[in-house]
């Protein structure tokens, strides 16, 4: 067999322009004539690097605003022509072979997130040339490397200067991420002029998960090729610990989005367990919140996860393995002190989120539901509620105290599964009753969770996630202590509910927002 030639020809047109000089600089040094398109080929040359003009390949001008500038034989016959089979026809047409293809596309993604893109800006950001020749040169990997990630530049120019090629394995590898690029750029385009009638998804797995949410169950995570959010739980360094289970991923969700609804200034606490928070608190320090997180149900806390708002200090990791069983925890850092610590209980997951960029955190556009023979998709509820759609109802107002502790309750409360009722006073969770068929049961069983860890009621609040169809919610809460609640309203009954709470003196905000979670 024949070695493969070396490579001795690139094409070069790319959108972002990093590592472009340095790319041009190693390929000329190893001989490789280089050819670009307009601005990459203006850039190459402002660095004093040999470039060829497309044009001159092509003999004919850029068009139409480089729209058209690569649809050309003489370009696409050099991609897709196979060596030993076609090396006539193009001899004959003066078509010269393309080795090494780096092509990076418009930037639609990035253009269509912003609020102020006009459609046709979004049009004039589909790339057409790019994609052809990017699907041209990798069905033709045989021949032809093509990279389409500036990450993967350094790696393939090494390879070149010990091997004068790269190796078929690589072509392969290159053009596989060629054609999942391709596809989701393809996807971003078709679901934006569809709108809410089309939603494409690509995924790639990222990993191999312990099991489902039972051992019987084999799951994976996999990712968004659309949108890479960083510093989110899929993008979560772990730094050690046992692989994560399918069950483990969902109570970190929920407990990562729960901590970073509040302000990262003010140490927070939330202990997750089976997708629902059983304790949230806050505190003048991270150890502080966790023993007032903890209070709140330490059974339930038993083999949680528990997530942090801030970096986890050496006193607040001693104190978690002082006090109880964890299967994982969450913060944006940890520092040495506090790993060291942790290490002596090797199986603990620790998952290092990083801060979010906003607060709080958007955990994904959209959030997704398999049920038989179909996907359900909605838009994720993790905005900040606007205060303007709050309204006191009640003959008496809350106390500065109360609302401080209503609108803790009320952040807490959108986290736990409905129906969801959660008692809470000074920034810390006193009670939580979740997932019932009925809300006075929840109210109730807060109120058994309350008794059962030896906390008070007296002058707490309650958070209801949607209405109370009954009058019979209130009155177990506030035969149990409650003075002030929070809850959506909307109910029939409403004036009903309203009369009773002013017959019992407590003070009711009606937020005109529900919080359902099933």
């Amino acid at each position: 067999m024949t070695a493969k030639p070396s490579i001795k020809r690139a094409l070069i047109s790319v959108s972002d322009k990093e590592g472009l000089a340095d790319l041009a600089k190693q390929l000329h040094k190893l001989g490789i004539e280089v050819i670009a398109t307009g601005g990459t080929a203006r850039v190459i040359a402002e660095a004093n690097i040999p470039v060829t003009n497309i044009e001159s390949i092509t003999a004919f001008p850029e068009i139409m605003g480089g729209r058209v500038k690569t649809l050309h034989p003489k370009i696409f016959g050099g991609l897709l022509g196979r060596r030993g089979v076609d090396d006539e026809t193009m001899e004959s047409h003066s078509i010269q072979t393309i080795d090494l293809l780096v092509v990076n596309l418009y930037p639609f993604h990035q253009t269509i997130a912003n609020p102020l893109c006009s459609h046709s800006d979004a049009l004039e950001k589909i790339d057409i040339g790019g994609p052809a020749m990017l699907r041209a040169a990798a069905k033709n990997y045989a021949d032809v490397t093509v990279i389409v990630n500036p990450h993967d530049y350094a790696s393939v120019i090494a390879e070149i200067e010990e091997n004068g090629q790269t190796s078929l394995v690589t072509r392969k590898q290159l053009a596989q991420k060629v054609f999942a690029h391709t596809a989701a750029y393809d996807a971003a385009i078709a679901n934006y002029l569809a709108g809410s009638e089309l939603k494409t998804l690509l995924l790639k797995k990222k990993a191999t998960l312990r099991y489902g949410e039972n051992p019987q169950q084999h799951a994976h995570l996999y990712i968004d090729l659309k949108q890479s959010i960083a510093n989110s739980l899929a993008q979560a360094n772990q730094k050690q610990g046992k692989s994560l289970s399918f069950n483990n991923l969902l109570d970190s969700h929920t407990a990562l989005n729960c901590v970073r609804a509040f302000d990262p200034a003010c140490p927070t606490c939330v202990i997750v367990k089976h997708a629902t928070p059983c304790g949230v608190a806050q505190g003048h320090s991270l150890e502080n919140a966790y023993f007032s997180a903890l209070a709140t149900d330490p059974i339930s806390a038993f083999g949680g996860i528990i997530a942090f708002n801030q970096s986890l200090d050496a006193a607040t990791a001693q104190a978690i393995l002082s006090k109880q069983f964890v299967e994982v925890l969450l913060a944006p850092k940890f520092t040495t002190e506090a790993i060291t610590i942790l290490a002596a209980k090797k199986n603990i997951r620790i998952l290092e989120t990083g801060y979010p960029h906003n607060t709080p955190l958007q955990s994904a556009q959209s959030t997704f539901h398999s049920v038989s023979g179909g996907l359900l998709i909605q838009d994720a509820d993790e905005n900040p509620d606007p205060s303007s759609t709050f309204k006191i109802v009640t003959q008496r107002a809350p106390t500065p105290q109360e609302e401080g502790d209503c609108l803790f309750a009320w952040q807490v409360v959108r986290y736990v599964k409905s129906n969801a009722i959660v008692y809470a006073k000074n920034a810390q969770t006193l009670g939580i009753g979740a997932g019932q068929t009925s809300r006075v049961f929840s109210a109730t069983i807060a109120q058994m969770k309350a008794q059962e860890a030896g906390l008070s009621l007296t002058g707490a609040v309650a958070a209801s996630d949607a209405f109370f169809p009954f009058a019979d919610g209130i009155e177990v809460a506030a035969a149990a202590g409650i003075t002030a609640v929070i809850q959506p309203g909307g109910s029939k009954r409403d004036l009903e509910v309203i009369a009773v709470a002013n017959k019992l003196n407590l003070a009711m905000i009606f937020t005109n927002i529900r919080h359902f979670r099933h």
